[in-house]
């Protein structure tokens, strides 16, 4: 076989078997071409690659191979189980998966071992939030491979999380609440965002959503967002008097309630960009609003809430979120009811008794 050679044009094979072919000049970036060799393909390419033409674009795409985890995640991307995901879900679990393989698409998966997970998880440890995110969706992904006869079992439930902040988002306190309404007053829209948000404990991805077609005989029916397509949640809650006197002192769309200085209807991240500013207008830096809900929470919690009662209002399933904001009240109320147990009690027929008479040995002294 006779191997035809052209200029400036150079191939390799990498661990797989595939057949690379680059365009390299001096003077210019090194370019990936189309294949096989003397292609129609190729040789257009090839004319743009010599002219310069093409000498910034990024290298072409090709197939990945089978056993590598940029081929994993594709596969999960075109899943059942990844497309019945949230729109956003989607596209953060997608963003992560995709950062991820830039170093490490071309491994193969079948080869990862719990310690290379480790690894990537302690490279995050000064944002454990962010390694944990990680480390749960290489646990769903390689679960994905398990249960597509993929792999034999998930390294990556061998790795355990990393022990972050576990009280999360900042609780609001009724002093900040205050301070963000002493800036903004009833009216604007920065005021009916904290009421919707305070006053019915949902997430932000939930009241840009709520309009009046929502609202009948002074009660909200939704569905909530986070989950609507797997496992919907309808809540049915009542309107209560605090919001509404917000609601019908602000000038409203007819969609939805918020809506952006263009009229249209926010966005979950963009609504949270625009409250972030809002508390930030009232030195609230460290609040948001997913505190808020949390706040609510507490609060319900504190007024005595039961555990089924804070489900019905926040739209939980099982107790363990409950839990957190339930046994801190418990203890709270307990501690203030026992805390007197702490002073000893004295019995009206007990008395101190005297200190004994303190005795001095040795010689009796007389002063002159």
């Amino acid at each position: 076989m006779i191997s035809v050679r052209v200029k400036h044009v150079l191939e390799d094979t990498d661990r797989h078997g595939n057949v690379r072919i680059y365009f390299r000049k001096r003077g210019q970036r090194k370019v990936r071409l189309p294949g096989p060799m003397g292609s129609e393909a190729f040789w257009s390419a090839y004319r743009e690659a010599a002219a310069g033409q093409i000498q910034n674009k990024p290298a072409l795409p090709t197939k990945p191979h089978k056993s590598t985890f940029r081929w994993l995640c594709e596969a999960y991307y075109g899943s059942a189980e990844f497309k019945l995901l949230a729109p956003r879900t989607r596209a953060v679990r997608r963003r992560i998966l995709d950062r991820f393989c830039e170093k490490n698409g071309d491994r193969p998966f079948a080869r990862l071992e719990p310690k290379y997970i480790r690894k990537l998880r302690d490279a995050k440890a000064d944002h454990p939030e962010a390694a944990n995110q990680l480390l749960k969706l290489l646990r769903q992904l390689l679960g994905f491979a398990v249960a597509n006869d993929l792999l034999r079992h998930n390294p990556a439930k061998e790795v355990p999380y990393l022990r972050g902040n576990r009280g999360g988002f900042h609780t609001w306190t009724v002093d900040e609440v205050r301070r963000y309404e002493a800036l903004h007053p009833i009216g604007s829209s920065a005021r009916l965002s904290l009421a919707l948000l305070l006053y019915t404990g949902q997430r932000r991805a939930d009241v840009v959503r709520f309009g009046r077609q929502h609202v009948k005989d002074g009660t909200l029916t939704f569905v909530q967002a986070k989950g609507q397509n797997r496992n919907p949640v309808t809540l049915t809650i009542p309107v209560l008097p605090q919001l509404q006197e917000v609601i019908d002192a602000t000038k409203t769309s007819q969609l939805v309630f918020l809506a952006s200085q263009f009229g249209r209807p926010f966005t979950s991240n963009g609504f949270g960009n625009r409250f972030r500013k809002w508390c930030n207008a009232a030195g609230l830096y460290h609040c948001s609003a997913h505190g808020l809900r949390k706040a609510g929470a507490t609060i319900a919690a504190e007024n005595g809430a039961t555990e089924h009662e804070l489900m019905a209002i926040f739209g939980w399933k099982t107790l363990k979120q409950v839990q957190v904001y339930t046994q801190a009240a418990n203890q709270k109320h307990l501690a203030a009811r026992a805390m007197h147990k702490l002073v000893p009690e004295r019995l009206t027929n007990e008395s101190v008794p005297l200190s004994p008479p303190i005795t001095q040995g040795g010689a009796k002294s007389t002063r002159k």
